[in-house]
Formats: C-alpha cells, structure tokens, sequence
C-alpha cells in the first residue's frame, strides 16, 4: 500500500528536494579534472552535516549490497551506472560522473540523480546522458492523475529505445516518502495501460538509466558498485515527483 501525502507533506518533500538540488549544483560544479571523487564524497558531507540533514545511504544495506553503506553519495565514473561507491579516483578529462544522492529533512526523503561530463565531452556521451534526461522528462509528463504506472515505465522505455539504448529491468525507480525506497517498484520499461493507478498524493523517485551498448551488468568486488558488463559508458537522471491534480510536480528542482 502506498501513502497517499497531504499537500502539507508533499511541501515538506519539496524542502528536502530542494535541498538535494543544492548537493547536485555543488557537487556537479566542483567535478573538474584533477578532483579526487572523495572530495566530493567529504564536501557532501559537510553540506548534509550543516542542514542539519540526515543521508539515507549511510548504513543502508539492502539484500544486493555488501553493507552497511558508510557514504553520503553514490558517485558513479564511466563505466559505473548505479551504487558507485566513493573512491581514490582522480577524474580525467572527458569521464563521465553520476551523482545520486537522497537525504532526509525532519523526517522527509527526496532522491535525486544527475549526470555530468568533466572537460571535454564526447559526442556519444552526451547523445546518452541527453537520451537519459528525456527519458525522465517523458516519464514525468506520464505521471499525471488517471495514468497508469505503466504509462510512466512505458515513456521511459519508449525514449530509450527510439535512440537505439536498451533498458535493463533490474533496478528502477520507486516509491518514497518517510524512506529511502517504498512500494512501488517503477520498471525503466512497461506497457501502457497496466499497473497501479495513479491519484494525487503518491511520491515517487523516477530514475532511468542508461548503458550505451548493452543492458547487462556486473557488481564490483566493493559489492556496490555496479557496472555496464561490456564496459561501455553509462548516464543516470533522476527526480523525485509529486502526483498533483495539475499532473506532475518535480519536488527536487532548484527553488
């Protein structure tokens, strides 16, 4: 069963979000070649500290991982498409860094992922991460009242497909309010029509995410990390929404 938030709670969803926004500016900003990725792991950490904020991640350990988690970010390079954990990494021009990152404000969660190039892009990185980011905006026009969950999965695997990607099932979005992941599970793809129904007050965290030429994937001997299994480069966008009467809020966008 989903709870179903007041309007009350979804703004203090939004206070986290907004939150989540500023870590995704720093953090993105600060990634430039010759930064150490726990830099940006130890920056993180003092923003949350400062909010007075709490991360989801530390000490998560669900059944996929080798746990407890014992960082504030996933911070996820090249190859790496989700859970990366933070490590002695120096980025080099043209590495491709994904920075997902959920935290809780006076017991409300957001979770949000953005994807970036460091110095020089290349074209076929940008094509992807572009691809990813679509696809999201696509699943968060679906998310509207009297859609189905279905709908959502569907736009997201319509737009990954129409670029010539293939979506792995494996690992989605979700459902999320007072924790990190709650029901539903939302599929990077599915079939229009089918699912839950959606109704004002759900909260969902919508995350494509992209490998440029496979959707198979291998875990890192960390236990987290996890990797395109051909090696190819990978993008990750991600918002939490609110289903309102007006459709779609995005609760993690910058105030």
């Amino acid at each position: 069963m989903m709870e179903l938030k007041t309007a009350a709670e979804i703004e203090k969803m939004r206070t986290t979000g907004a939150f989540i926004a500023e870590l995704l500016d720093a953090l993105t900003s600060r990634a430039k070649v010759g930064v150490n990725v726990l830099d940006l792991e130890d920056h993180a950490r003092g923003m949350i500290a400062a909010r007075g904020a709490e991360s989801c991640y530390w000490d998560y350990a669900p059944s996929f991982g080798s746990g407890p988690f014992r960082n504030v970010t996933c911070l996820s390079v090249n190859d790496a498409c989700l859970h990366g954990l933070p490590r002695d990494h120096v980025l080099a021009d043209s590495d491709v860094l994904s920075v997902d990152i959920a935290v809780s404000i006076d017991g409300w969660v957001a979770d949000a992922a953005r994807t970036v190039i460091v110095g020089t892009p290349r074209p076929e990185d940008a094509r992807l991460i572009a691809t990813t980011e679509a696809a999201l905006d696509a699943a968060i026009a679906a998310a509207r009242p009297g859609n189905r969950l279905g709908d959502v999965s569907h736009a997201i695997g319509r737009v990954a497909e129409a670029a010539g990607y293939t979506v792995n099932l494996q690992f989605g979005g979700h459902g999320l309010g007072h924790t990190m992941h709650e029901d539903p599970h939302v599929p990077n793809n599915g079939r229009p029509g089918r699912g839950l129904k959606l109704v004002p007050g759900m909260t969902f965290a919508l995350e494509p995410w992209l490998c440029a030429t496979t959707d198979r994937i291998v875990f890192d001997d960390d236990g987290w990390t996890i990797r395109s299994a051909d090696g190819s480069r990978t993008s990750h966008s991600e918002h939490t929404v609110a289903i309102t009467d007006d459709g779609a809020r995005v609760l993690t966008l910058p105030r």
